[in-house]
């Protein structure tokens, strides 16, 4: 082929569309501005950076959506998932990574590709001409940004979004936390102790609600509002909505037994989850929070277990700015008013970095067929893929529309099931065996 597919952001779609085309045979360009122009958010200039939590949630693939959609970029050969398997930490459950090792593995692997070529620096307007794909994520460059509205004659949605701390383990009290999974979920003991976990008791529980509603928070600026994503809430902002939301959030105590006071059942938990691969970090899980650093250090230290912690990072807020993908793009992610742009990640409005990395390996593979001349219709609704698509195009109110993780409630139900909670396994495990047998087809095609 002798026409180029170029691709704007280096993060989990960008990588994953510029791996998928390129295996295809196609010349990608993938235009990366980090390290050149940083955010506030990235530390690195790696393409596939991590920069909010480690984990790709549940690999469950017969009950959990997002394990689903694990599976489905696994069969289809995807860049980001394999990187992660080959990074991945004891999670119980979970798919979390070494995020350093894991960024770099995606770096070394697109850069040594014949058939990729990485150029740094900003794209700062929307091209004219030639097959684009625009994947600049949440953090989204002002000038692009600015041109991306001007192009859709919308302005972006935005809400905001919150990054959790990382403490050094050796500076983690062991004698007040202790190494378990909840439920002593998992099938090895490494996976079955790995969260560290902080006890409080009543007193201290209360103590901390206290120290992080009075806690100093960021300021916003004149005219941003706050809009956060539910599934990304500052703690603090949980918080205010009730004393006891925590508890049943992010610090619940349930399926877990503190071997130092094993009669003793505790009243909220705060969990952390490894962050590397040596266990040197890690991060607090849930925790992400838009207090001023100074007064993170003060609240956190109050938890059972990290009076003397050390932050490796503390957390921060940044905005996080997508696009009205119902009304603006077309099933095969094409902006109807320029086609030859497709979008991809979560600038089209999905949330979580295996949700971006899977709608980049569709932009990839549909770019390429259209490029090849043999088009590609999208997937079907009852894959992961497809329901994310579909949603994101079209499934969703564009009045209302908010960004969107991966579940169960975007598939079109099986006849013949049980509703309710009684029948949720049997009918998870119906939804996932037929994505999978509609993935491969739709594969093949």
């Amino acid at each position: 082929m002798t026409e180029t597919l170029h691709i704007i952001g280096g993060g989990m779609a960008g990588s994953e569309a510029a791996w998928q085309a390129a295996e295809a045979g196609v010349q990608v360009v993938l235009h990366e501005m980090r390290p050149q122009v940083g955010t506030f958010a990235h530390q690195t200039g790696l393409l596939g950076e991590m920069v909010c939590s480690n984990s790709f949630r549940s690999d469950d693939s017969e009950q959990n959506a997002v394990g689903l959609l694990h599976w489905e970029m696994r069969a289809a050969g995807g860049l980001i998932i394999s990187m992660a398997d080959k990074h991945a930490l004891p999670a119980g459950g979970a798919l979390a990574v070494d995020r350093d090792r894991f960024a770099q593995s995606v770096t070394d692997a697109l850069t040594a590709h014949p058939n990729v070529t990485v150029e740094y620096g900003e794209i700062t307007e929307l091209p004219d001409q030639g097959h684009w794909i625009v994947a600049t994520g949440p953090l989204t460059s002002g000038a692009l940004a600015k041109a991306i509205a001007g192009e859709t004659g919308v302005d972006a949605l935005a809400f905001f979004d919150a990054i959790a701390p990382i403490v050094y383990f050796d500076s983690i009290d062991m004698s007040k936390a202790w190494m378990q999974s909840r439920y002593d979920k998992g099938e090895t003991e490494e996976e079955r102790t790995a969260y560290l976990n902080c006890p409080m008791d009543r007193d201290q529980y209360e103590a901390f609600i206290d120290a992080l509603l009075a806690a100093d928070k960021t300021e916003f600026r004149e005219g941003e509002t706050a809009t956060y994503f539910d599934g990304c809430l500052p703690i603090e902002v949980m918080a205010e909505r009730g004393r006891e939301t925590l508890r049943f959030g992010p610090m619940k105590p349930v399926g877990l037994t503190n071997p130092h006071q094993p009669d003793i059942k505790a009243y909220a938990v705060v969990q952390l989850r490894r962050d590397n691969k040596l266990g040197t970090l890690y991060n607090i899980v849930g925790f992400q929070t838009k207090m001023k650093h100074g007064a993170q250090k003060d609240v956190f230290k109050t938890i059972p277990g990290l009076e003397n912690a050390s932050f490796a990072r503390l957390g921060g807020i940044h905005r996080n700015s997508f696009i009205n993908s119902p009304t603006l793009l077309d099933d095969q992610m094409r902006l109807r008013a320029r086609p030859n742009i497709r979008f991809a990640g979560q600038i089209t409005g999905v949330e979580g970095y295996v949700e971006s990395a899977a709608m980049g390996l569709l932009a990839g593979r549909l770019a390429t067929a259209e490029m090849r001349g043999t088009p590609l219709g999208p997937p079907p609704d009852t894959t992961a893929v497809g329901a994310l698509i579909t949603h994101i195009t079209g499934g969703a109110d564009a009045k209302t529309f908010q960004p969107m993780n991966v579940n169960f409630g975007l598939f079109p139900p099986v006849q013949g099931l049980k509703g309710g909670r009684r029948g949720r396994k049997d009918r998870y495990k119906a939804y996932t065996d037929r994505a999978k047998q509609d993935w491969q087809g739709w594969l093949q095609s």
